[in-house]
């Protein structure tokens, strides 16, 4: 979710900074809308933070995830703000400036810009600077080079060892029929003992895993990529890799989402993704990235432009 609000705010061109906020004390037993009853400074108070919540206070506030939403408004509130939250706040819409929130929620309004699944920060720029910085590490892999970005454990979806295995054994076959390599990255959510299980079934194809060390090379498998393998439990991944404008495949996992359904439904009539069924094609489509749309509202309002 971070990632999502910081693709916002470089789109908009101003200097800013991330703030990770937690309500404490007796106010955090409040749900989030009962904390927006909360007098702003008391409220403001009781937040902790990993950077003070203090002047000088900004002329634009960015949120995403309903717990932010009443620290969110107090800032704004406090700093005469512009105020923007990315996917559904659960609260009435006309307490922020603009809502970013993605087609497949369904959720509309006067001050609402529906998004393209979510919005992201995969720009040429992005990768081409990430790509130069592994460029060592990846171009003396084959073509066709394949992408293969895991997620994880999440309320809808799981992705255990077996299932793991299972997809790694497809992977495999696929990547021997079309002498191609696999550029394996993790999720926060991939578990340890996933990533071991696909990586054994791999292990004889040209490949690179990245094991958590040093810089995630995420951006730059994204760059070399000729055809980009997302597990289907990440909004995120399947929109940052849409964003690349190649054919991206979507792994099933077990377990079950109406709202990740729709989304899926959607990137496919888009014409940016496919299921993944062990073959290999390749098409086009425009690359999927509102974050400029986002943005471009944002600096109007700001006077930027």
């Amino acid at each position: 979710m971070e990632a999502q609000g910081i693709a916002v705010a470089k789109a908009v061109g101003l200097p800013y900074s991330l703030k990770r906020v937690q309500v404490q004390g007796p106010l955090r037993y409040l749900p989030a809308p009962l904390q927006l009853l909360v007098p702003t400074a008391r409220l403001l108070k009781s937040v902790a933070a990993n950077e003070p919540l203090q002047a000088p206070w900004p002329r634009l506030v960015i949120s995403i995830g309903r717990r932010s939403v009443p620290v969110a408004i107090a800032v704004k509130r406090r700093a005469k703000a512009f105020g923007l939250h990315i996917q559904n706040p659960k609260v009435p819409a006309a307490l922020f400036d603009l809502i970013a929130a993605p087609v497949h929620d369904g959720y509309t309004g006067r001050n609402v810009v529906n998004t393209f699944g979510a919005v992201h920060n995969v720009t040429e720029t992005r990768l081409a600077k990430s790509a130069e910085k592994f460029h060592d590490l990846i171009e003396p892999l084959p073509h066709p080079r394949i992408a293969v970005l895991l997620g994880g454990e999440s309320q809808a979806y799981s992705f255990p060892p077996e299932a793991a295995a299972s997809f790694g054994a497809s992977l495999a076959a696929m990547a021997r029929g079309h002498s191609a390599s696999l550029l394996v990255t993790p999720s926060r959510r991939t578990s340890i003992e996933s990533l071991e299980a696909l990586a054994r079934e791999i292990k004889d194809v040209p490949h690179v895993v990245w094991d958590g060390s040093g810089e995630n090379p995420y951006f730059a498998f994204l760059a070399f990529a000729d055809a980009i393998i997302v597990t289907e439990d990440s909004v995120n991944m399947v929109t940052e890799a849409a964003g690349t404008g190649k054919p991206v495949y979507v792994q099933s996992l077990p377990g079950k989402s109406r709202r990740l359904l729709r989304f899926h439904r959607l990137m496919r009539e888009r014409g940016a993704t496919r299921p993944f069924e062990g073959k290999l094609e390749f098409w086009t489509y425009p690359p999927i990235n509102d974050t400029e749309v986002v943005a471009s509202v944002i600096r109007r309002a700001l006077g930027l432009e």
